[in-house]
């Protein structure tokens, strides 16, 4: 996934870029709202991690702007001001959440991993298809509750499918999800990862869902019951 992080400190933007690195997220760091609005119209971003207090304005004025143009990107507020009425401020402007600084990083990482869960519908960390689980607090898939190895490229990528079950994802969604624009590779590295993936689950006794291909598309992770249901209808 990929994190913008709005903020003028270079030491704490620092340090937040390295503990979304170590949590396995990328990161693109912009110092004002202008950078911030031009970075979110060229580029994908999952979340938002946003300063209040910026050289060019008010954080809260960069959140009303993402909200009037309609962008699902959760924002989360990271500020100084520990004051009710900010709170109260930023979470009316459409803010996702609020975090005081200073912060410990398992704190931000878990408000973080909240807000993009809320977003894409799942207010629980442990998300269901088929007799697969994915555990979001522990970065773990399951089938029938026995741990699947995977790779950290084959989890992200059963990672973007759960988080949007029921939903087809192009090619290029995974390459920015799983690469972040650091050298990234054509997408037909997607259908090989994929292809592997589906085996490994398979082989792992997946039932009840499946990664199915969407020609042109993508990809989509259904339900088996889900795809009679459209069939009947």
């Amino acid at each position: 996934m990929n994190i913008l992080i709005v903020e003028d400190d270079t030491v704490i933007a620092d340090a937040i870029g390295i503990t979304l690195s170590q949590a396995g997220y990328h990161h693109v760091h912009t110092k004002t709202i202008e950078e911030a609005l031009n970075e979110l119209s060229h580029s994908h971003i999952d979340a938002v991690l946003l300063d209040i207090n910026l050289p060019d304005g008010d954080g809260t004025r960069l959140t009303r702007l993402i909200r009037k143009s309609y962008l699902p990107a959760p924002i989360l507020v990271i500020s100084g001001n520990s004051r009710v009425d900010d709170r109260i401020t930023a979470l009316g402007a459409g803010a996702d959440g609020y975090l005081t600084k200073p912060f410990d990083r398992y704190e931000l990482l878990a408000y973080l991993e909240a807000i993009i869960r809320r977003a894409n519908g799942h207010a629980s960390a442990l998300i269901q298809a088929g007799n697969m689980t994915m555990d979001l607090s522990r970065n773990l898939i399951s089938i029938d509750g026995k741990f699947v190895p995977l790779t950290q490229k084959e989890y992200q990528i059963v990672h973007l499918l759960c988080m949007r079950k029921g939903a087809v994802l192009s090619k290029e969604s995974f390459i920015a999800h799983i690469y972040g624009g650091i050298d990234e590779p054509d997408s037909k590295i997607i259908d090989v990862f994929v292809c592997k993936l589906r085996r490994k689950l398979e082989k792992s006794g997946l039932k009840s869902a499946k990664i199915d291909t969407v020609w042109g598309q993508g990809y989509v992770l259904r339900d088996e019951d889900a795809n009679e249901e459209q069939i009947a209808v």
